[in-house]
């Protein structure tokens, strides 16, 4: 399992939520952080979610 970081920013740039889960794959883990966002109301905001390697595995602007 790799950790992954999901970050949800308001319009002005503050920090919403920055939280570390983890996933198997980059796959899983943008399923799993769109579930995330999903259930904390996040999903409209800008947002995104990195892998162990830096790659942007979800971003919304």
């Amino acid at each position: 399992m790799k950790n992954y970081i999901i970050t949800v920013f308001d319009k002005t740039g503050e920090k919403l939520l920055d939280e570390t889960f983890q996933a198997k794959d980059n796959n899983e883990a943008k399923t799993l952080g769109q579930q995330l966002l999903d259930e904390k109301g996040y999903s409209e905001h800008t947002h995104r979610c990195v892998s162990p390697e830096a790659k942007l595995v979800l971003f919304h602007r």
